[in-house]
């Protein structure tokens, strides 16, 4: 008797499992195509084209997830009280029509989902491939720290200069704008450097997440302090270029830099750089065991 029940309450959790992922990819199939091809093809707005991360960061929740399935089955069934009102709330944000909100409808139901199925020990085991959907999901964030980075873009844009000057180019600097000649320079909220500096702490999370440096709050808190150096770094190399290029006409080496390839291997070489920073602190710590002590958590 008890084999002829197991049958069944196995085939009820897989046609469950089944309809689930069904409706899941019938609901978002088309907004994950769309929010892919707008990253690969820039024909997405330019705020979410800041989640560009997304491209390896979602195919890494989900190998997470996957990897994971053995533990979800064995978590016993709960149902959290937040799961209904997360996927009540995703459910209204999908149907709201509106951008954003249909964007942050899936890691709303997804979280529901966990909530309901499994309750918080469900939430908990799948939280970190949650957090990385939820910042891949594109949102106006962008448009609404803008204004905040007026001061990177004036220090970035008096460095530019200062190094210009420094090689001898006639350069002059006002506020955010690199004149050269009659030429002008302007560096942007988007030429601050603020997408790659998403996408890079983004990585860092992936990073610290499978190398397993988290555990240690000494290494994570370094290599996420480099992190940002490298990037605000690279990033007024790109503009000192940037400005080079445009002042001496050379326009074809500027639009490479700028929308060219030349600016996915500007990206991939500082993606490349945090892999060294970590790989660096990581050789440091285990040369220096001692320095890791107190404030690290068991390795």
């Amino acid at each position: 008797m008890l084999i002829r029940r197991k049958v069944p309450i196995a085939i009820e959790r897989y046609v469950l499992n089944g309809a689930i992922l069904g409706l899941l990819a019938l609901l978002y199939a088309p907004l994950l195509w769309h929010w892919v091809d707008g990253w690969l093809n820039k024909s997405i707005s330019t705020e979410h084209e800041y989640f560009s991360h997304g491209l390896i960061g979602l195919p890494f929740a989900a190998y997470i997830a996957w990897n994971q399935r053995n533990e979800w089955r064995r978590l016993p069934e709960a149902n959290h009280p937040l799961g209904i009102a997360f996927l009540s709330l995703g459910a209204v944000f999908y149907l709201s029509g509106l951008s954003d909100l249909v964007n942050l409808s899936l890691p709303a139901i997804l979280v529901g989902l966990c909530l309901w199925l499994k309750g918080m020990p469900g939430l908990k085991l799948q939280g970190f491939p949650l957090i990385l959907v939820f910042l891949a999901t594109p949102t106006e964030l962008p448009y609404l720290i803008a204004p905040y980075t007026l001061p990177l873009q004036h220090f970035i844009a008096a460095i530019a200069g200062f190094i210009l000057n420094q090689f001898g180019m006639d350069v002059t600097v006002e506020q955010i704008y690199l004149y050269v000649g009659d030429r002008i320079v302007e560096v942007a909220p988007y030429c601050a450097g603020l997408k790659m500096l998403f996408t890079s702490l983004y990585v860092g999370l992936m990073l610290v997440y499978w190398t397993g440096t988290w555990t240690s709050r000494t290494k994570t808190s370094l290599f996420f302090l480099g992190t940002v150096v490298i990037s605000v770094s690279a990033n007024i190399l790109r503009n000192t270029l940037l400005t080079f290029f445009h002042g001496t006409g050379q326009e074809k080496a500027f639009e490479w830099l700028h929308a060219g390839w030349g600016g996915d291997l500007y990206s991939a070489c500082m993606l490349g750089l945090t892999v060294l920073l970590l790989t660096k602190i990581d050789q440091f710590f285990s040369s220096n065991p001692e320095s890791d002590g107190a404030e690290g958590v068991a390795e």
